[in-house]
């Protein structure tokens, strides 16, 4: 049996496990199996290793993109480039389990955000600081777009969410949430800015594809924003990881 899986926690909202099953069924690999580790403490994650013995790879999701960086016996260089890994390879070597981390999400974000831009703009926010943020930034500064970072919490070089000026909201060629905000079961929920200072022809980009028009891409929507939720991403990402899991076999 070659066993997959994601970690995170909470789990409920992933379509991962779905999507991988199907996979699995559509192209007759009956010895291949995908599930749902749910951990709510990362430092649980060397018992779930020891004790799922045919695990081969695994997702990372929220919270453990950049904590899981701790457990692991080695990292793609463009993973700690962004300083998270949202995938992971499990192989042995002298009988010991070794786990490689990977970013797919950058590579991902970066394939969808092109297809949906009719040309690159000056500058983005990027609401969130967390591990997802990492790789948006990371793709942004490579396709020279200024990337604003928008928190809960002072930062340097960024805004909190309560002196975030409305000319920067207008200004902004994309607006990213990397936030969970408004990921089921809790669909009301958005990211605390203006949307009053939203405009016709931006583009409002929200990493969440569960439920696929979230609060944040509704709001847009009235202000005549362009939309995309991470339906697409999630589909680039999921079978960038398979050939990752795959390559190191």
């Amino acid at each position: 049996m070659r066993l997959f899986g994601i970690i995170g926690y909470p789990l409920g909202h992933s379509f991962s496990q779905k999507h991988f099953t199907e996979k699995f069924e559509r192209e007759q690999l009956p010895d291949h199996a995908y599930r749902k580790f749910e951990l709510p403490d990362i430092g649980l994650l060397p018992e779930l290793i020891e004790r799922e013995r045919e695990l081969c790879g695994f997702n990372v999701t929220i919270p453990w993109k950049v904590k899981v960086m701790d457990y692991l016996d080695e990292i793609d260089p463009v993973a700690a480039e962004i300083g998270a890994v949202n995938t992971v390879s499990v192989s042995r070597r002298n009988d010991r389990p070794w786990l490689k981390g990977f970013n797919t999400d950058a590579p991902a974000f970066r394939e969808s955000l092109l297809r949906n831009l009719a040309y690159l703009p000056e500058t983005a926010l990027v609401l969130g600081t967390g591990g997802a943020s990492k790789s948006v930034t990371h793709t942004l500064i490579d396709l020279n777009i200024i990337a604003i970072p928008v928190s809960r919490h002072p930062l340097r070089g960024g805004y909190t969410y309560d002196d975030l000026p409305g000319y920067l909201i207008s200004e902004a060629g994309v607006i990213i949430n990397t936030t969970p905000l408004g990921m089921a079961p809790a669909t009301e929920a958005m990211p605390p800015i203006d949307y009053s200072c939203l405009r016709e022809g931006q583009l409002l980009f929200d990493l969440v594809y569960n439920p696929p028009v979230t609060a944040f891409l509704r709001m847009g929507e009235e202000q005549g924003c362009l939309t995309v939720n991470g339906g697409e991403m999630f589909l680039i990402q999921a079978q960038l990881a398979w050939d990752i899991w795959n390559e190191q076999a």
